[in-house]
């Protein structure tokens, strides 16, 4: 397979920077709450392909600037124009929201989300794509699809938010659209931990960090059979992972752990 290097990436949407194998993709429009527009959904469904063939990213974090995450669709360049466009252009536009979170999904990268402040609309759904969430206490998030005319069922919401959640909680929060508090989604599962505001951007990039430094090549085998084992029954489920085990003891990081476990050593993993 053909692998790249994002070393020189230059985001035009959003600030993205990466530091020895960890990326960190900040949405960065904090006057307005970051909001997405139609340019840089494009760019982050492009920027996540990217990163299934980037081999010098072992990590993301996601996150967004001036003490909020993401307040979604922008209203101005995005849901006004909506209102103009005919069904091949409305469908155009959903499916392409929907390739940004199939996008997450199959990069083989941990994506862990930083989410301090307002996390709403698509931006609630880009947290909730990502494999991990951290959240400050003053986060406060909401599928708030259903407060202006539009069903719950955008960007996999009704797929994943119940596995994450519960169906029942799921489904509350997509009928009402009203805001999860930091403190519920960590209780609910959606939230891994809360951190102090201030102290949200160092606990993302530890975390991040951490999985750099794992076996990477085994953490994309847990995220790809994560999502594969959604439709399958339990044999077939036991079966994927037998396979998926099998293949991830020929590794080179499997010997080394080996190695040093024998040795009362650190395993220095390589992803290879």
């Amino acid at each position: 397979m053909h692998r790249t290097k994002l070393a020189g990436y230059r985001a035009e949407h959003f600030l993205y920077e990466a530091d020895d194998g960890v990326a960190t993709i900040t949405m960065n429009r904090p006057e307005r709450k970051n909001p997405l527009t139609f340019e840089s959904y494009a760019e982050l469904r492009d920027l996540f392909r990217a990163f299934a063939y980037a081999d010098d990213v072992k990590a993301v974090v996601l996150t967004g600037a001036g003490g909020n995450f993401c307040s979604g669709g922008d209203v101005h360049e995005i849901i006004g124009p909506l209102t103009q466009l005919d069904m091949p252009g409305l469908l155009a536009f959903t499916r392409m929201t929907g390739d940004l979170v199939k996008a997450m999904l199959a990069c083989p990268q941990p994506v862990v989300a930083a989410v301090d402040g307002v996390c709403a609309g698509a931006g609630a759904i880009l947290a909730m794509a990502s494999d991990l969430r951290l959240a400050s206490t003053r986060a406060r998030t909401a599928f708030l699809f259903a407060k202006v005319g539009l069903a719950g069922c955008d960007m996999g919401a009704c797929s994943i938010l119940p596995r994450l959640i519960g169906q029942g909680r799921a489904a509350e929060l997509l009928y009402t659209g009203r805001a999860m508090s930091a403190e519920e989604g960590e209780r609910w599962g959606f939230y891994n931990r809360l951190c102090a505001p201030d102290d949200l951007p160092g606990e993302a990039r530890k975390l991040a960090r951490s999985l750099a430094d794992g076996p990477t090549f085994a953490h994309a085998m847990t995220k790809k059979t994560l999502q594969q084992e959604w439709s399958m029954g339990l044999a077939e489920a036991l079966e994927a992972e037998a396979q998926a085990q099998a293949i991830c003891m020929a590794t080179n990081d499997f010997r080394r752990a080996y190695h040093a476990f024998a040795a009362k050593t650190a395993p220095r993993f390589e992803g290879d």
